[in-house]
């Protein structure tokens, strides 16, 4: 069964490990795609495929800066991403919230005893 297209869709561009990784790099500003490659080990033309998807879906922007071309992090565009972690944040709370009343339940009857 075929793939669905990755430049279509934020969750499905970073699926991808080493487009998060450019993602991660970019929080920390603009760079330039070889300066992208070298840090990630890739060839300059992997990392520019990488850029053109996560450009696609509006993750990265670029602009000419001299003879070099700039990409940043257009971080708005991980807002449904965040939206989606964050109900299972609200779930991994709630757990957690009722071990630590059981925890304190327990701490409490063995004070009893």
């Amino acid at each position: 069964m075929a793939r669905a297209a990755t430049t279509s869709d934020v969750f499905n561009a970073i699926a991808e490990p080493q487009r998060r990784e450019i993602l991660m790099l970019l929080r920390a500003g603009e760079r330039p795609v070889n300066e992208l490659a070298q840090e990630l080990g890739l060839t300059q033309p992997g990392a520019s495929k990488h850029l053109r998807v996560l450009r696609e879906v509006g993750l990265v922007r670029d602009r000419k800066a001299g003879k070099q071309r700039l990409y940043g992090l257009n971080a708005r565009k991980l807002r449904p991403v965040h939206e989606w972690v964050g109900g299972f944040e609200r779930f991994w709370n709630e757990r957690f919230d009722r071990l630590d009343a059981y925890v304190q339940n327990l701490k409490q009857s063995k004070h009893k005893e």
